[in-house]
């Protein structure tokens, strides 16, 4: 192609491009204000010329019963595997229900009375199996964070979980880090009582719903005899975060580390208000057709027709003050186009793009596994590590999406409008999928999503559109040898894929259309 011709080209799809984009800006995206917030320490200064970076870390979640502690735990070890620091959470609770399982009294009000000797002993040994779990998690270096949840109201149990972790023995010792969940809101107690606590394992099945909240409420009473709140005077020396009123207010207190300040950066931007996630992708695009990787082709005959059903769905749905996220690729701002009036806010986000192929944009499957062999075995050994040749990896996509993670968990009812990569890293935060299944995980074209965050976790509902689309995942191979033919290299390419699958002419992928 010459010169001329190249720029015209690039001309025409900047007119495209500004075609469909029309009377749409990008936004900044406002932050939620926090009520109140106290910092009394840099995040990015060692509080010690010796200390060493690289150190196993210990989360202690602090707090009196039905105060979201376990919420904050499964949040913060889901957030932290999904960035990819290795992290287990450590729920003494579940310690105590093996060793009393038989007892009738195991998990009664008053189990938990600090007049009740034998209780106590039981369960200062289970707290401390737990921790002994937590040691050889981290000791082993299987992972590189343990959440300890249990309630550790008092300083001589917190002293208990520190010179756990301060051993002499350990080299290098835990660095430990405090999250206490404080609550007087009776409006937040009373629903994590109704919505979770009456279900538990302690309650279900042994009482009745208004018999389990009585006795759970005298439970609470038990340990407000005895609690200790951590304070900046007297726990001078520790490291911590005071999470007031389900993230109405925060105080945090002589902050050390990159860890630390990753778990201060979440928990003050999640949110407990009911709200619903809607993920899609694009409708059918040109490419999609072809079988071809990436690119920026306008839809389909058949995606135009899921873009108009998609809408009718939201006009059904009639979703308050729904907020739509979108790709600045043309397909998805097209597909995102035909909702924009019955949005509160549409916005086009650079880091919804697609995972960028690098070389291979533009390409199918069949001429990567012939152009390009080895670089396809090594694909498939690692998806999720392996990063194209002038691309991007799954794992820097990731990356790349944690701040819309970050806000997607501070907003209420959101659509986002994306690919099929990106979906899959989104996918695989709420479902806590493991790195190396991520890139594996099914997401259609010409369906939606609904997710809402529950207590522990999210429910999920998939709305699939009966209208005909390219099927474009490919399951990993069995065959993964390096001398492995095209044809067995391609065994698990998608079957449904039509129109023009000739390679272009030259070594380089075909104009993007």
């Amino acid at each position: 192609m010459d010169g001329d011709a190249e720029a015209n080209n690039k001309e025409n799809k900047n007119d495209q491009e500004d075609d469909i984009l029309a009377d749409h800006e990008i936004p900044h995206i406002s932050k939620r204000k926090i009520t109140y917030s106290t910092i009394k320490s840099s995040p990015f200064l060692a509080q010690q010329g010796t200390e060493q970076v690289r150190v196993p870390n210990v989360i202690v979640l602090v707090g009196l019963p039905a105060r979201g502690k376990t919420y904050i735990s499964r949040k913060l070890c889901r957030y932290l595997n999904w960035i990819g620091i290795k992290t287990k959470d450590f729920n003494v609770g579940q310690y105590r229900r093996v060793k009393v399982a038989s007892a009738v009294d195991g998990a009664s009000a008053g189990f938990f009375s600090p007049d009740n000797a034998d209780a106590l002993r039981v369960r200062t040994d289970c707290a401390r199996r737990a921790m002994e779990d937590m040691g050889r998690y981290l000791q082993s270096k299987e992972g590189e964070v343990a959440i300890f949840d249990a309630t550790n109201t008092t300083r001589e149990r917190r002293q208990m979980v520190i010179d756990f972790c301060h051993a002499p023995e350990r080299d290098p010792k835990f660095r430990v880090f405090f999250v206490e969940s404080v609550c007087d809101d009776p409006k937040i107690i009373e629903q994590n009582i109704t919505d979770v606590k009456i279900n538990s394992p302690d309650y279900k099945g042994r009482m009745e719903a208004e018999q389990a909240k009585e006795d759970f409420m005298k439970r609470i009473e038990n340990y407000k005899i005895q609690y200790e709140p951590l304070d900046e005077d007297d726990d001078y020396d520790l490291s911590f975060i005071k999470v007031i009123n389900a993230g109405r207010s925060f105080f945090v207190h002589n902050v050390a580390g990159h860890v630390q300040s990753r778990v201060v950066y979440f928990l003050m931007n999640i949110h407990l208000s009911p709200r619903s996630i809607y993920l899609t992708r694009h409708g059918e695009s040109e490419y999609n057709r072809m079988g071809r990787l990436g690119g920026d082709s306008p839809l389909s005959e058949n995606g135009m027709k899921y873009a108009r059903r998609l809408r009718e769905y939201f006009e059904k749905e009639n979703v308050r003050d729904l907020r739509i996220w979108s790709s600045q690729k043309i397909r998805a701002a097209q597909t995102a186009s035909f909702l924009k009036d019955l949005a509160a806010h549409t916005e086009f986000w650079k880091p919804l793009e697609e995972i960028d192929a690098g070389i291979c944009e533009g390409l199918t499957y069949e001429e990567i596994a012939s152009r390009y062999p080895k670089q396809f075995n090594d694909r498939d050994k690692d998806k999720y590590h392996y990063r194209y040749p002038s691309g991007e990896s799954y794992e820097d996509l990731v990356a790349r999406l944690e701040p819309v993670i970050m806000e997607l968990e501070r907003q209420s009812n959101v659509l986002v409008v994306s690919h099929q990569a990106v979906l899959r890293c989104i996918l695989a935060y709420f479902y806590n999928v493991n790195p190396s299944e991520l890139p594996y995980v099914k997401v259609p074209l010409h369906s939606v999503l609904k997710l809402t965050p529950v207590a522990y976790g999210c429910n999920a509902e998939t709305i699939p559109f009966n209208i005909d689309a390219a099927d474009t995942h490919r399951d990993k191979p069995a065959n993964l040898s390096p001398s492995r033919s095209v044809d067995e290299a391609l065994a698990t390419l998608p079957k449904r894929v039509v129109g023009d699958r000739k390679p272009p002419t030259s070594n380089n992928p075909p104009p993007l259309s």
